[in-house]
């Protein structure tokens, strides 16, 4: 089937990525195929669903280029799965008695859309599945080419998802003012949350490239609080690894003698299960989303840690502080400008051929950059803290 007329969307959570993508789709279609018309559906599926879009017009092809320079998305997102009817009634995106996979397919049939580009996390992509197989199984022509947004890096088999390099990379950015409020108390604990439900990754990345940014600085060591032992991080705690609260707790207790202070980098779902069984236990409701995960924010892990570990090494103030929006609503770096453009050249490339799938680098068929089959991906694939440079990372702080 020719490809006449496309059309794009982000959602999700944002990334440093959605508007270098939706810049990079324009520019590669525009390259190759310039009589295709472009349109962009506005707040990811909740868009889709009420016909709210735009056309990419001459003038916006003309500048797409700029889109690479800016974070969020120039198309807006939501977070909406087609598969939850009572959700999408309940925001009024679809009528009771509705099927949101019917209204959104009718709705592309009536755009006159051949090629629906997604982009976004495990969630968009999975939602782009069911809407994929929905098309399929019920006549529809349509291909979906989605693309791999998360900066926690957690889709399977994808080795590396766009925005998760900017993230981690902005995140040791943000960490080098919020240590420095060390010096603000004595007996400080510091405790960075690294957001993401799974993100191993993005928080042991994240205090790497922190570490490799601040060994560059020049330290006074004669006095402790400029020391670059007060600067260092002392803990690191990911979601695929146990924590003996007990255990650090001591060992971190003669950091906090020797130093005044105390810096942690916490992912956001470490020990989420032990913070939501006490919150069961007490007959406290757990918020959750429409996919039916924990609302982190709401759960608030980074303040059970800070409560557990304050008395334990004998804090006398304590800090949370989030890095999460800071990271997620930068511009792509160089590093990911460059993987962007790989897939979203391989994008269009491949809806131009008549493939469907979500473009990446496929460590189950030897990183080959692919449209991987809807049904392999899924979310939450789990960090390996065994790796080398993490262990050595730990051992360098000495975290067991």
């Amino acid at each position: 089937m020719p490809v006449r007329k496309v059309a794009m969307l982000t959602a999700g959570g944002i990334a440093p990525c959605l508007s270098s993508a939706v810049g990079g789709l324009i520019e590669r279609y525009t390259e190759l195929a310039p009589e295709v018309e472009i349109i962009g559906y506005l707040d990811g599926y909740a868009g889709l669903l009420t016909g709210n879009s735009i056309t990419v017009t001459p003038e916006v092809r003309a500048g797409a280029h700029l889109l690479h320079g800016f974070g969020g998305s120039p198309l807006g997102n939501s977070r909406v799965k087609l598969t939850n009817v009572k959700d999408c009634v309940k925001r009024g995106l679809v009528q009771e008695g509705e099927d949101p996979l019917k209204v959104a397919a009718d709705q592309l049939t009536k755009d006159g859309v051949d090629v629906l580009h997604t982009i976004g996390g495990d969630d968009t992509n999975t939602t782009a599945a069911d809407l994929a197989a929905y098309l399929h199984e019920n006549g529809y022509e349509l291909q979906v080419v989605g693309m791999p947004k998360t900066i926690d890096n957690d889709v399977v088999p994808i080795k590396q998802t766009l925005g998760a390099w900017t993230a981690a990379e902005q995140g040791a950015i943000y960490a080098e003012n919020i240590i420095g409020e060390h010096t603000s108390n004595p007996r400080m604990l510091i405790i960075h949350e690294v957001m993401g439900r799974h993100c191993g990754w993005l928080t042991a990345e994240t205090a790497r490239r922190y570490r490799e940014r601040m060994s560059g600085r020049e330290y006074l060591p004669g006095v402790v609080a400029a020391s670059k032992e007060a600067w260092d991080v002392h803990a690191v705690y990911v979601p695929e690894s146990h924590i003996d609260i007990k255990a650090e707790g001591e060992r971190l207790r003669h950091v906090m003698d020797e130093l005044g202070c105390v810096n942690i980098f916490l992912s956001e779902g470490a020990g989420v299960e032990d913070v939501i069984a006490e919150l069961e236990t007490a007959g406290e409701d757990v918020p959750r989303d429409a996919f039916g995960h924990v609302q982190l924010d709401k759960v608030n892990p980074g303040a059970w840690f800070a409560k557990q570990f304050a008395e334990a090494i004998g804090a006398e103030k304590t800090m949370v502080q989030k890095s999460g929006y800071f990271s997620r609503s930068a511009a792509a770096n160089d590093e990911d400008l460059a993987l962007i453009k790989r897939c979203t050249d391989f994008a269009v490339d491949a809806a131009l051929r008549g493939e469907s799938g979500v473009v990446g680098e496929d460590e189950e068929q030897g990183d080959e950059l692919r449209a991987i089959e809807f049904p392999r991906i899924r979310g939450a694939k789990p960090f390996d803290p065994s790796v080398d440079w993490f262990q050595a990372l730990l051992k360098s702080i000495g975290q067991a």
